[in-house]
């Protein structure tokens, strides 16, 4: 199940092209997919049900993040670019070499149309990558009978075969000018950029002639080819030196905020993408402009051959500090790649507001509703009571406090119960409530705007008692009452405790289930380790030659029986204690450890910033 985070970004996810890049809970890039639609594909990891590793997958994904790029075709580009330098662990594919091809114009005497999956720097022209190899090959094929050059070996001694079908420039046959290459050239290259209306429309035109002469498998193939052209040409980008040693910035500015996209481009491709969102006192240029210079300066990255800047921005200024050319380009793949990152500071800027919004609805705007629904003034503070006990043993109770509709855990609070022996809830809450609202009373400090008892009407009688009748406070009371499968199903509140109205759906219904959640978890926790801390001290007060000084001692300085089996005997002799009576401490450290589930466990509520309150 996604977490409450991934919950929220689900529903901002924007239906466009793009990268997603899934992490772990260690912020570890562990897989990377393209999609068409980024809203539907990664959507569908958390909301559709997985076998295998998609399922070992998802449940590892702790966060994501996400590029949005133009095309899907930019987005094929970009993953395998990525999965290329993060390594990710779910990526077997990819990870030791791309398994999309692309076509390339080779850069030799009597050039070739060819299919490769390596893109080198040797000056070849690189058009892709393409979805599949079945598409490269369609549109090599095409561009072959409709713009031919060399297709056989430079080791033919008369015209080949494919000159004479017309597949073959023909410089088997004959000399051909450079001239005449290079005009070949570009119309191929005009081709793969996307200007195919002319060869679109005539292979259209040809296949309805086909269909209409019944010659339906050659309207197939022309329809295949016109299925090759739609997937690898419209629109296809040229791998070019426009992607080569250059570093992109650009910003989207709102609401008092800037958002700053950097894409750093690397051996023709975006190798790496950094992002920053803050307040904006200045100029959003003036800003952008001081960001790039502390980029390079106080974050020691490489300086590139060229930086590509917006508009308006100080160009001049950041090449004079950075030593470093300084572009704003108007159009062409450069302008494009500023768009990108334009589009990119854009969205991430609108997925913040947005999660702020939905945390604002989830919080603030859910205690609104709920004071509402229950016509009390803003519940500004809503502190909330479970006990937990085993067959009566060491019965606790715990408390949690809300403000605005978040937790506050260093007002936390645990409560051993002193007057009350076995299970009895009645009592419980009686005893808690006396001593947490009386010593409010006696120190005058603020009262809370609603008290939450985990529980029904039992629980909130008890305290209604206590409030009125010893303490003469009119603090509201309701009570969170559970179903057969223990999770949230009703508020009860008022004089005959009836359940008031909420939608389950409601943000004032989450909050509820969040507040019983984490109040039963505390108290659960803080149970455990009285558990193991009583279990700790009746095993030492076994041990012969152990008496109050000695257990004392030992519990200060080990705390559990794990510290003490971690230690060993040394680590006991340190405080004073005999040989023989530390041997006999490790032995009992270690004796049926497998028997006590607690005693592993102790060290949950050392994180919490909730105190014991030892009142009276």
């Amino acid at each position: 199940m996604a977490n409450q985070l991934i919950e929220d970004k689900l529903k901002l996810l924007p239906d466009q092209p793009g990268c997603y890049i899934m992490k772990n809970a260690r912020d570890q890039v562990i897989y990377i997919g393209k999609a068409k639609n980024l809203k539907n594909r990664v959507r569908s990891y958390f909301k559709s049900s997985h076998t295998g590793k998609t399922a070992q997958l998802v449940s590892e994904i702790a966060d994501y993040d996400y590029i949005v790029t133009k095309t899907d075709k930019e987005s094929l580009l970009l993953e395998i670019n990525l999965i290329q330098k993060h390594q990710p662990h779910y990526n077997i594919k990819l990870k030791h070499g791309t398994m999309y091809p692309y076509l390339k114009i080779t850069n030799e005497e009597d050039p070739q149309l060819i299919i490769t999956s390596e893109v080198k720097n040797d000056g070849g022209y690189y058009f892709g990558p393409y979805p599949n190899v079945y598409a490269a090959t369609g549109t090599r094929d095409l561009l072959q009978k409709t713009y031919p050059l060399r297709k056989c070996s430079k080791n033919e001694k008369r015209a080949c075969f494919y000159y004479h079908i017309g597949q073959c420039i023909g410089c088997c046959d004959h000399h051909v000018s450079k001239e005449e290459y290079d005009d070949q050239i570009k119309r191929i290259r005009r081709f793969l950029n996307g200007d195919v209306k002319t060869i679109k429309n005539d292979l259209e035109n040809k296949m309805a002639q086909a269909a209409e002469d019944m010659h339906y498998e050659r309207a197939a193939e022309y329809r295949d080819q016109i299925s090759y052209i739609e997937q690898t040409v419209e629109p296809q980008n040229i791998m070019s030196k426009q992607y080569n040693n250059r570093d992109v910035f650009a910003f989207y500015m709102d609401k008092g905020w800037i958002s700053i996209q950097v894409f750093m481009l690397r051996q023709f491709s975006i190798i790496k993408r950094d992002s920053a969102l803050f307040p904006c006192y200045d100029d959003p240029e003036e800003e952008l402009t001081s960001y790039i210079i502390q980029f390079y300066q106080h974050q020691n990255h490489t300086l590139p051959k060229e930086i590509l800047v917006p508009k308006k921005v100080d160009n001049t200024l950041i090449s004079d500090t950075l030593d470093v050319a300084v572009a704003t380009p108007q159009r062409g793949d450069k302008h494009k790649m500023l768009k990108m990152a334009y589009n990119n500071a854009k969205v991430a800027h609108q997925e913040k507001f947005r999660l702020l919004e939905m945390q604002e609805e989830k919080t603030v705007g859910a205690v609104e509703t709920l004071s509402q629904v229950l016509n009390l003034p803003y519940l500004k503070v809503i502190e909330s009571f479970d006990h937990s006990n085993i067959q009566g043993t060491n019965p606790v109770s715990a408390m949690v406090v809300y403000e605005d509709g978040k937790p506050n855990k260093k007002l936390y609070r645990k409560y051993n119960i002193k007057s009350v022996k076995g299970a009895n809830e009645y009592l419980t809450t009686q005893e808690v409530i006396r001593r947490r609202y009386g010593r409010l009373l006696r120190e005058g400090k603020a009262l809370p705007d609603l008290i939450l008892m985990d529980g029904g009407a039992i629980e909130v009688n008890a305290a209604k008692e206590v409030l009125v009748d010893e303490l003469n406070l009119s603090i509201p009371v309701a009570g969170m009452v559970k179903d057969d499968k223990h999770r949230t199903a009703n508020l009860i509140f008022g004089e005959d405790l009836a359940i008031v109205p909420l939608e389950p759906t409601s943000p004032a219904f989450h909050l509820l289930q969040r507040i019983q959640d984490e109040v039963h978890r505390f108290a659960i926790s803080f149970h455990r380790q009285v558990r193991s801390k009583h279990s700790f001290s009746s095993r030492l007060d076994a041990i012969p030659g152990v008496g109050p000084k000695t257990r004392t001692k030992v519990m200060r300085h080990f705390k559990t029986l794990k510290a003490i089996r971690q230690g060993g005997v040394p680590e006991i002799q340190k405080l004073g204690i005999p040989e023989k009576v530390a041997l006999a401490i490790h032995k009992t450290a270690w004796e049926g450890q497998t028997d006590d589930p607690y005693a592993a466990e102790t060290r949950d509520d050392q994180t919490e910033n909730g105190k014991e309150d030892k009142s009276l």
